[in-house]
């Protein structure tokens, strides 16, 4: 049982936990969520020891074997499966006795130690280091070589597996899924669900906190609050709780009003189109979700691209990748204005080379590229952050943008990224990672872009900021490509996904939890099932199959038509909810004011009028769309 008793922790002069109880029980997995700063890091250092509570009691029992993830690994010469094995302290303190033992012909101490190393399971420990860092995306021959080779992310890597070899009563994991790919979150995520002791887990992955935790550690206020039940099941009922409170109302009705709009016109009309339904489902977990973000400090929308050429980009033949190195062969897709789409991939299997070669900043080797000259791209890069200039403030890195834009046009949009105040003005360099990721978005969604390659953009986002930008691409009318180990933000943002794998990239026929299936079926390593991305050619195995290759060139234009007709829904309802807020103001009603509300009357008419028709087309294209893939 780990508990705190009316603690006080604080950082500094920064109090971040003030006069809080909670008690966690042996084999809960605990999620534990709050916005940056609210202490969660704080929290795991008084678990460990390493802080002592400035009031109250941390109360954690002396027996407990705690496993954590060590921020940084030092170069060492150690082969990487060596370093996992010390992960065991009580393997290797009994490898060290054997030895001297031996030395010493002590015959009963070796007989002991070698009954431990038995109850222990040291004999199948290298076995079991190695199914870790295989699941972690290590290939055997990596297993041998020294820690040293390996960059920072795989290293990162290495000091997980070395938490997990550990046979620990309570895992601390902060941030894990940060330097993982997809498909290393997916393996993670079924080895937490087995694992048998006490975890707590600081994360901004929903559907990883979904999957893995039994409870929910929220952090807010200085305080914190248990609750029982995964992520989800903590955003509905933090959302009952907020919706209970009359002074939060109208703002939390104001953020999911046009979500709303989207479920009652098409829960009653779309009980036939599979597509539909999809939608439906979508908006109703949005829905849920929406309350618990009413107080969020972010609010943005992407402006309007100027114009939307399509189709946005075409590749015919495609080779890419770096000097005489092909990372990826035959590539032929074309990407037009409204379409979203998620690539699937482990690290290294070719994704942000792919994004790069889109984005022009990598030269393809062979084949055509065609770029629509109204083409404007919104590149968001893994490493985006360090192309920010440490010296220079928020408000100078817009400046350099548009030197034309006034200062308050300035403060007001970096308020929807909060960047409020004399915030906008101080340097970056001392800013968090969060803080400088938001930047950097910031500076893509300013420059309006009708083509968004977003590599990772989740990182060091909090899941306020991520809701945020979920938020904001819904509405969005251009086009996004996307790579992220956030299957939430993936689930809520892709209609299709690409798979990129062996050298190819191949539309994958499912969604994230068919990709899920197919990973631990084992398939992972055999060659993608799936057609080639974007092209109107069927690859050769599918050349044998005309009725095929017929509906997918007819689906093609309707699924173009369904996106279009989104996007032109979107704002419609958005400005009728803006109509529906001015006419509930009694002033308009004044003799003064009779001919604006005579004009905002026909306006609703107008606009509900069109609303309709528009539905009436989706609805006969998603039909359209399920017969012909039920065909």
């Amino acid at each position: 049982m780990i508990s705190l008793n009316r603690a006080t922790l604080r950082r500094g002069a920064r109090t971040l936990l003030q006069d809080t109880s909670f008690t966690l029980f042996a084999g809960w997995r605990v999620g534990v969520v709050g916005r940056n700063g609210t202490g969660k890091s704080t929290l795991f250092a008084a678990l460990l020891g390493e802080l002592s509570p400035d009031a109250g009691e941390v109360n954690v029992p002396r027996h407990l074997t705690i496993a954590s993830v060590a921020q940084e690994t030092p170069a060492l010469p150690d082969a990487a499966i060596e370093s996992v094995l010390d992960g065991d302290a009580e393997l290797r303190e009994l490898e060290r006795l054997l030895a001297d033992a031996e030395a010493a012909h002590d015959a009963l101490r070796i007989g002991a130690i070698h009954e431990r190393l038995a109850a222990i399971g040291g004999y199948a420990a290298r076995a079991r280091a190695g199914r870790l860092l295989h699941g972690l995306g290590f290939a055997p021959e990596q297993q041998e070589l020294p820690v040293s080779s390996f960059s920072g992310g795989w290293r990162m890597r290495l000091n997980l597996a070395r938490a997990l070899m550990c046979r620990s009563d309570l895992l601390l994991l902060d941030e894990p899924t940060n330097h993982l790919d997809l498909d290393t979150v997916i393996w993670l995520q079924s080895w937490l669900v087995n694992y048998p002791g006490t975890l707590l887990v600081i994360s901004h992955d929903r559907e990883f906190l979904d999957a893995v935790t039994t409870h929910t550690l929220h952090l807010e206020g200085h305080s914190a609050t248990l609750y029982t039940g995964n992520y989800s099941q903590f955003e509905r009922q933090r959302a009952e709780k907020l919706s209970q409170q009359a002074a939060a109302y109208a703002q939390q009705q104001e953020r999911i009003a046009h979500l709303e709009s989207f479920i009652r016109r098409f829960k009653a009309k779309a009980s036939k189109a599979r597509q539909a339904q999809s939608r439906v489902k979508a908006l109703e977990r949005m829905e849920l979700v929406a309350p618990a973000h009413w107080d969020s400090e972010f609010s943005f929308e992407f402006p309007e691209p100027e114009k939307l050429p399509s189709p946005l980009v075409r590749f015919d033949k495609v080779v890419a990748g770096y000097g005489d190195t092909a990372v990826l062969s035959g590539v032929r897709l074309q990407i037009a204005p409204g379409e979203r789409i998620g690539l699937l991939g482990a690290n290294g299997a070719g994704k942000s080379t792919l994004v790069q070669t889109i984005a022009g900043t990598l030269a393809p080797l062979s084949g055509d590229v065609t770029r629509a000259p109204d083409l404007k791209i919104g590149y968001f890069a893994q490493h985006q952050l360090e192309q920010l200039d440490m010296k220079a403030s928020p408000i100078l890195h817009l400046r350099r943008i548009d030197p034309k834009a006034t200062e308050q046009q300035l403060r007001d949009f970096l308020g929807g990224f909060n960047f409020r105040g004399d915030r906008a003005f101080e340097a970056v360099g001392p800013f968090s990672g969060g803080e400088k990721a938001r930047l950097a978005l910031a500076m893509v969604v300013y420059q309006r872009p009708n083509l968004l390659l977003l590599d990772e953009p989740t990182n060091h986002l909090d899941l306020d900021m991520r809701h945020a930008l979920e938020t904001a691409l819904a509405t969005y009318s251009g086009a996004v490509v996307l790579v992220s180990h956030d299957r939430h933000m993936l689930n809520a943002t892709c209609d299709d996904f690409w798979r990129v794998a062996q050298g190819r990239c191949d539309v994958f026929d499912g969604d994230l939890d068919d990709y899920a299936r197919w990973l631990s079926s084992g398939a992972g390593a055999a060659p993608a099932p799936s057609r080639t991305a974007g092209a109107a050619t069927p690859a050769a195995p599918v050349a044998a199959q005309p009725s095929a290759a017929e509906r997918r060139e007819r689906l093609k234009p309707l699924r173009d038509a369904v996106r279009k007709l989104d996007t032109r829904m979107a704002r419609l309802q958005k400005r009728l909810g803006e109509i529906d807020t001015a006419l509930l103001d009694p002033g308009l009603y004044e003799a003064a004011r009779h001919t604006e509300a005579a004009h905002l009357h026909r306006e609703q008419s107008e606009l509900k009028t069109e609303l309709a028709e528009l539905e009436e087309q989706w609805l006969a294209a998603a039909e359209e769309i399920e017969a012909l893939q039920t065909a």
